[in-house]
């Protein structure tokens, strides 16, 4: 199912220690690493080097072009606990002709924290949308919480 969230000033919630800022090529390995073992086994990638693969095909333009102005990582300290990255436009027919969130996560150690809420009120400024498995419960919960519908 394809949500969508009109541009909109949408709070940030305060995450302690949480700070943000877009993401570089550099940052590929440790976004592999939480990439992969933010999901269950198999779901994304079925080995880190798989998710490494991933995370680069997506700093190359696989899925569209990567939008530092919208994504971001959100780092605790000197450990990644998230991610959003953005893209200006998917590269699917069956998406719409806005920024596209190809990936959202956070570590499972920092979930329940509002991370996930404060990467996507980073971008609230553009109207973004994004893909969703519709039993995907917690992830519909999170994206309506944050202003998205069905588009």
């Amino acid at each position: 199912m394809i949500l969508i969230r009109p541009a909109a000033a949408v709070p940030a919630p305060q995450v302690p220690g949480v700070v943000l800022r877009p993401p570089v090529v550099e940052d590929a390995p440790a976004l592999a690493r939480l990439y992969f073992e933010a999901y269950d086994p198999g779901v994304a990638a079925a080995s880190e080097e798989e998710a490494l693969e991933d995370i680069n095909l997506s700093f190359e333009g696989g899925y569209g072009v990567l939008t530092p102005d919208l994504s971001r990582l959100a780092w605790d300290g000197d450990e990644l606990a998230g991610a959003l990255l953005v893209v200006e436009r998917a590269p699917w027919p069956d998406t719409p002709d806005c920024p596209f969130v190809i990936e959202l996560f956070t570590a499972r150690s920092h979930r329940r924290r509002g991370i996930a809420k404060l990467l996507l009120a980073s971008c609230s400024a553009a109207t973004v949308a994004l893909r969703v498995e519709d039993n995907n419960t917690p992830a519909l919960t999170l994206y309506r919480a944050s202003g998205f519908q069905e588009g």
